[in-house]
């Protein structure tokens, strides 16, 4: 995806979360902000992206977001059970309504054969709803992994914003 589709993707992200009153909060891991970042390149984006997280670390996911420790000894970071818990966290800890959260390997190395590079969980919290989770191996290098993240996050938002 090019830079400026990426921006009008961000762009309809916003002006549908804006049409339904949302605030976004976003809870990043293997993407570092970078979500956070195409929502904020659009100007005015201020009215809706309430804040965003990089939790890189187990210990910022805890600390952060208050992910159980003990999920990363039964599941590991990147599994659906600490997405999930990652969305709940930032929901709790913000004044959003909305709320992305991803967690995954972007490559080149940490990968396993359970865990491929490219794996990627991710949740979607709206309030008042069911958390959503969805769970994508995504090709390519590191950049094209974080690329491919950023775009499926900012599409998961403005579906579940209009939803």
């Amino acid at each position: 995806m090019s830079s400026a589709d990426l921006d009008m993707l961000a762009a309809a992200v916003l002006e549908t979360c804006r049409a339904a009153g949302l605030m976004v909060a976003t809870a990043e891991s293997c993407t570092g902000g970078l979500i956070a970042g195409a929502l904020t390149e659009v100007a005015g984006s201020s009215d809706v992206v309430e804040r965003g997280f990089v939790t890189y670390s187990d210990y910022a996911k805890q600390t952060l977001l208050g992910v159980p420790t003990s999920l990363f000894d039964t599941v590991g970071a990147v599994s659906k059970e600490v997405a999930l818990a990652m969305a709940e966290g930032a929901m709790a800890r913000s004044e959003a309504q909305l709320a992305v959260s991803v967690t995954g390997i972007a490559g080149p190395g940490g990968g396993t054969e359970t865990k491929p590079v490219g794996l990627v969980h991710m949740a979607i919290a709206r309030e008042g709803r069911e958390i959503a989770d969805f769970r994508d191996v995504f090709p390519g290098d590191r950049s094209d992994v974080r690329a491919a993240t950023v775009v499926a996050a900012l599409q998961r938002l403005r579906a579940a914003a209009v939803g």
